[in-house]
């Protein structure tokens, strides 16, 4: 309970533009579990979480792939 407390206070602060809403829920919802997995000991802040994911583009779900690529338009 505590890991999924602790992704979702990460992915919170992943975007902090008040426009990205819908993309930080689908960041909450398809990239928890790779954040915890692949990106658990990254500090937060200077975009750090976005670039570790970003860093394992074989390792991630399809899902959060999908959401981070909606990052980009």
């Amino acid at each position: 309970m505590r890991s999924i407390l602790a992704a979702g206070a990460i992915l919170a602060g992943v975007l902090v533009a008040g426009g990205a809403q819908a993309q930080q829920n689908e960041l909450v919802k398809y990239c928890k579990a790779d954040i915890e997995r692949l990106c658990a000991g990254v500090p937060l802040g200077e975009g750090r979480m976005l670039k570790c994911l970003k860093g394992h583009p074989n390792d991630i779900s399809v899902g959060c792939a999908k959401a981070l690529q909606k990052l980009k338009g």
